[in-house]
């Protein structure tokens, strides 16, 4: 597939632990797309919140288009997801439970569209963090050395 991605939400794979993953569009107004296409985005403390039956994004940041007049967008407005209704519905049951909440995890283009990657997650205690840090150490270290093996 043609996807380039702009920007990633490593903080939620460190705090979170991610289940499943569903692809959202997302509704942009004027010049948020050209931002979004220079890499002018940042969805570090952007989260997912229901309304009805709809989806929004809440506290991602865009900057505004460098080229843009009077008709800028506004950098941390809430954004329309653009999901399926069974979709919404099944992400806004899960949510509901206890511990589980669903985070954007990272924003890419394909075939010329803005494309969010959302993904329901549970979050991580202090010591399954650490955990997960010595995991990645040790595979690290296993890597380096078969490196230097051959």
């Amino acid at each position: 597939m043609n996807q380039k991605t702009i920007a990633e939400n490593r903080k939620a794979r460190h705090e979170y632990e991610l289940f499943d993953r569903y692809e959202a569009g997302l509704s942009l107004k004027g010049t948020e797309i050209k931002s979004i296409r220079k890499g002018k985005v940042q969805l570090k403390d952007a989260y997912i919140s229901f309304y009805g039956n709809e989806a929004y994004i809440k506290g991602m940041h865009i900057s505004p288009y460098e080229f843009g007049n009077i008709f800028n967008h506004e950098e941390t407005r809430d954004r329309k997801l653009l999901l399926h209704k069974n979709e919404i519905r099944k992400l806004e049951q899960a949510a509901s439970l206890k511990g589980y909440t669903v985070v954007p995890t990272r924003i890419y283009l394909s075939k010329g569209l803005a494309k969010l990657e959302i993904a329901l997650a549970k979050g991580k205690n202090l010591h399954d963090k650490r955990e997960s840090q010595k995991k990645k150490d040790a595979q690290k270290e296993i890597q380096k050395a078969l490196k230097n093996q051959y």
